[in-house]
């Protein structure tokens, strides 16, 4: 072989060195996502679907590896992990990151909204500037969902506010104003992992806790405190999101069809909790499920209770202008609603 095919034929294997090892390298995009979703429910299917389209429409290049039920800890660790990269997603509750971005705390406000229709009001005016602060963060968001409105669930009847204050109630251990807002009212809050949730039940730790129906069934919690008060708490958000720089190492002709796929997974979530609450509460009523509702009389006790809470949860724990706006924002909804 002359010299100069010699040079032709190294310079073809060089390219085809080249391009091997750039599919190689892109077919190396793993991303670990942790969630406390247990397996088989609702929020872990729509993971599930967003892995398997991820795959599909990066030929394989991108795989999504999903630690469900709480393996990589509760949602505190999981933010801890992808900080130093042991994970590059999370599938979140509103909770989970308020840490992250504090504005989530308002949509946390006990009894802010009244129903699924005020909170989509206020959502759909302001998700922009929620998705834009997580990414100021680091994070980009690439699903929203719902994981339901928060129901009392207790080991002995509750009707009123003062039934559920000799109870111990399960509360986030970094709840912070909240849990010092619950004591000053005269409950008794026990700052916990959820991962500790059943149990802290078992063991008597605890014999309340604050839970979506859904989550109260797959987790199977309800058995241990059988009681359920119909009173919407607040609602819970859930929110996918993964480590900026990852998605921005995702190749950039994907991405538009990436987000299309796990937002229209998110959206299908969302819509399946919506309709499975109240299959959620009839299922465990089926297996010892006690449903308390609750009078209007009551109801307005629970609310003079939770607006009680306010001044001592805007200002420490949730940003004043957050809160306003929000609160804002669902009465003028309100308004129209009532006209």
């Amino acid at each position: 072989m002359t010299g100069r095919y010699r040079c032709l034929a190294l310079f073809a294997l060089l390219a085809l060195l080249s391009v091997g090892a750039s599919v190689e390298a892109r077919a190396r995009e793993l991303i670990k996502l942790g969630t406390l979703a247990p397996e088989g429910s609702p929020w872990h299917e729509a993971l599930r679907e967003i892995a398997e389209r991820w795959s599909a429409l990066s030929g394989g290049e991108i795989e999504v590896r999903i630690y469900a039920g709480g393996v990589s800890g509760d949602e505190d660790d999981t933010i801890r992990k992808m900080r130093v990269g042991q994970l590059q997603a999370a599938a979140l509750s509103s909770g989970g990151l308020s840490d992250l971005v504090p504005d989530f705390r308002a949509y946390l406000l006990p009894m802010v909204f009244a129903n699924y229709e005020e909170l989509d009001h206020v959502l759909a005016l302001k998700r922009p500037a929620l998705d834009a602060a997580l990414e100021a963060k680091g994070y980009k968001v690439v699903a929203w969902g719902d994981a339901g409105f928060v129901h009392f669930f207790t080991q002995k009847p509750v009707v009123r506010p003062d039934d559920l204050k000799p109870q111990r109630l399960f509360w986030w251990e970094s709840g912070g104003a909240y849990t010092e807002a619950w004591k000053e009212a005269g409950f008794q809050p026990v700052p916990l992992s959820a991962t500790e949730l059943h149990t802290a039940l078992q063991s008597g730790l605890i014999n309340a806790f604050a839970a979506p129906p859904l989550a109260a069934l797959s987790f199977q919690w309800f058995p241990l405190a059988p009681h359920m008060t119909r009173v919407n708490w607040t609602p819970l958000l859930g929110i996918t999101v993964v480590k900026l720089e990852v998605w921005n190492r995702l190749p950039q002709e994907l991405r538009p069809q990436l987000l299309k796929a796990a937002e229209e997974a998110g959206q299908r979530q969302k819509g399946a909790i919506r309709s499975l609450a109240e299959k959620a509460v009839a299922v465990m009523q089926q297996h010892g499920l006690t449903v308390h509702e609750v009078t209007p009389e009551a109801m307005r006790e629970w609310e003079e209770s939770a607006r009680a809470a306010y001044p001592k949860l805007i200002g420490p724990s949730v940003p004043p202008a957050a809160a306003e706006e929000v609160i804002r924002l669902r009465d003028e909804f309100r308004k129209k609603s009532a006209l």
